[in-house]
């Protein structure tokens, strides 16, 4: 028989040990439904938390503090440019997207963060919707102009000048520019020995006959001796512009405002002179040298012209132009002169100046772009791009541009690499930080260093071959990456947004990137996107606004506020506290106390640390850490590691 004081223990422990199970049970039920619910997040916005834990990556930061600078876009001489600087030793895409959506950028592993109320520039983060974005017209040139390069049939207008090496001398060209010579030449004008489609060889032909008229003014004694008179520019005038004159059979196809340019030149150049009295436009018209005069006297000397073309020439209001007398004639009024240029190739001894028909042009060359996207890391093609781009278009010393700089800024980077899951929230390519190459025919001539995160396709910069400065690579890039959105839309539903870095109103450099429509920017104070239609009347008055102040205006059609009395209100918030190194804003009754915190190798939150530290210490880290959380917000200072060094 077992005791009675053996049997009251026993069932106590059995009635405990049956709770600790059924606690047990319930809270792995609970852990699995929260597990649940977080997958499902993250499947939904592919920026959840736990996919950091899940991997087994933390975003770790150094608090850098307050950065100043001189600004490289107003060029101030003092150091106006203020931001707020981390230096991250690691940080996962997820963290640097809500980064990015709270004012951040990063150049290699720094993160920085305009101070907007102090910077000389407030720079607003922009960004567009992919699949919202409108061509404008010059963005639509820009394509087409690429793919006519890439035709063969682009009419570059002068040899594209070289790039020298630094290491020769100035009369000499490494070989892959003369490669460049020999490209760019094989589609310069006739008279650098290249052909010219029939339409352009019947402008040049009428340009070159009314210079030939202006030399014999010239000699004559009609223009002036000693003022060099400006080359003849015949335009064809657009079906849509043509005006039937005089009689219903005259039709007018080409026009040219040379008499305008001879008369404003001879003007300028006489009243530089001080041996003569200044020519106004009234002793110009006496003396015969108006634009009206002097059109009527090269159209009464291009009689033999029209008299073997068939066009009708006439002086109009100081235009010269040419006339189809044939109802029968092309649209483009180019049979008369066709005839004059084949009989003129016929005529012509040298096989240098005539001009050949169109049907004996060789087939153009056709070129093949390629475009590569790898993993960031250091490429010896690159940097010598990089290199040749800084000198030639930013005009850095050659001994500034070195490796170690081009790493630190382009190559380097904090964000951790995503490999892709082939479950709809990762693209092919993963997430990370790359470089976008840009070959033409083998020859690298751009590379765009971009970041793709779960939201995104972050634009960090853009470096090109100044040899091919006419094929606006910039804009081209730009469009090529918002179709990179678009494309991978599919396989990743969440990546949507195109940023392109900072916009700052008050540099006209900058500017460009308000083109991509429809644009949106980043309020700097509650973090909410503006329409940029909205804010761009706001930014004409004041550099800096609190642009969700303005978001009601969203969806009404209303005159934009008075925004001065905006201004003044919140800069009479602001108390100057530079003793301390805060903004009143940034010292909030936010609660410090889950800040995430790494010290001598241990990780806690801040609460479990606040003995660890003195009263004074405990003050100014306290500062700080309230300061540090204004800048990233509550939720990403409990999940970002704060550096304690």
């Amino acid at each position: 028989m077992v005791p009675q004081t053996f049997i009251i223990p026993y069932v106590s422990f059995i009635n405990w040990l049956s709770c600790c199970t059924c606690y047990y049970f319930f809270y792995n039920n609970i852990k699995r439904l929260s597990a649940k619910r977080e997958r499902e997040k993250m499947r939904s916005d592919g920026s959840s938390s736990s996919r950091n834990n899940s991997a087994g990556v933390e975003s770790v930061v150094v608090d850098w503090g307050r950065l100043k600078s001189s600004c490289g876009y107003c060029k101030s001489s003092g150091c106006t440019s203020i931001s707020h600087g981390l230096w991250a030793n690691s940080i996962t895409v997820y963290d640097y997207q809500d980064l990015l959506d709270q004012g951040w950028r990063r150049s290699g592993s720094l993160l920085y963060k305009p101070e907007m109320e102090r910077t000389c520039c407030p720079a607003y983060t922009i960004r567009l919707r992919a699949a919202d974005f409108v061509h404008s017209k010059e963005q639509l040139r820009v394509s087409r102009r690429l793919q006519r390069f890439l035709d063969g049939t682009l009419d570059i207008k002068k040899p594209v000048e070289l790039m020298k090496d630094p290491n020769t001398s100035k009369d000499s060209c490494n070989s892959a520019d003369n490669e460049v010579l020999k490209l760019s030449t094989e589609e310069s004008l006739s008279n650098n020995g290249e052909k010219k489609s029939e339409a352009e060889q019947i402008l040049h032909y009428l340009s070159n006959q009314i210079d030939n008229v202006v030399q014999t003014c010239v000699k004559s004694g009609v223009f002036p001796l000693d003022i060099q008179l400006p080359k003849a520019s015949v335009k064809n005038v657009l079906q849509a512009k043509r005006k039937l004159l005089v009689e219903e059979s005259e039709d007018l196809q080409y026009t040219s405002s040379i008499a305008f340019q001879i008369a404003a030149t001879i003007r300028r150049g006489q009243s530089c002179d001080n041996d003569q009295l200044r020519l106004s436009r009234h002793s110009a018209e006496q003396n015969g040298l108006s634009p009206k005069a002097i059109a009527e006297k090269l159209a009464s000397s291009l009689t033999q012209l029209a008299e073997t073309s068939g066009l009708l020439i006439k002086a109009c209001n100081g235009h010269i132009n040419f006339y189809s007398s044939n109802k029968q004639s092309s649209s483009d009024g180019s049979v008369q002169v066709k005839t004059v240029l084949e009989e003129a190739a016929a005529g012509c001894p040298s096989k240098k100046c005539c001009l050949k028909r169109s049907s004996e042009q060789p087939p153009p060359k056709k070129r093949r772009i390629e475009i590569r996207l790898k993993r960031s890391s250091f490429d010896s093609e690159e940097f010598a791009l990089y290199k040749k781009y800084q000198i030639k278009v930013h005009d850095d010393m050659p001994d500034r541009v070195t490796k170690s700089s081009y790493r630190r800024f382009l190559v380097d980077t904090p964000l951790v690499f995503v490999p892709p899951t082939g479950d709809g929230t990762v693209p092919p390519c993963g997430f990370g930080s790359f470089h976008q190459q840009y070959l033409i025919d083998g020859r690298l001539v751009a590379v765009g260093v971009i970041d793709i995160l779960p939201k995104c396709l972050s634009s960090k910069y853009l470096f090109w071959d100044p040899d091919f400065a006419f094929l606006s690579l910039g804009k081209y890039s730009a469009l090529q990456e918002i179709g990179w959105v678009r494309e991978n839309q599919i396989d990743c539903p969440s990546l949507k947004y195109y940023y392109l870095g900072y916009y700052i109103h008050s540099c006209s450099k900058m500017r460009y990137k308000a083109a991509y429509h429809p644009s949106e920017l980043l309020c700097p104070l509650r973090y909410q996107w503006i329409s940029f239609d909205i804010a761009r009347p706001l930014l004409d008055k004041k550099p800096y606004l609190v642009l969700s102040d303005f978001a009601n205006l969203q969806n009404r059609e209303l005159s934009p506020p008075d925004v001065s009395d905006n201004v003044k209100e919140v800069q009479s918030d602001e108390s100057d506290t530079e003793s301390s190194g805060l903004r009143s804003v940034e010292i909030e009754d936010g609660d410090i106390s889950n800040i995430l915190i790494e010290r001598k190798g241990s990780r806690l939150r801040y609460k479990d640390l606040t003995r660890a530290f003195g009263s004074s210490k405990r003050s100014y880290w306290e500062t700080q850490l309230h300061r540090y959380m204004s800048l990233v917000g509550a939720e990403l200072s409990e999940r970002i590691v704060y550096l304690l060094q």
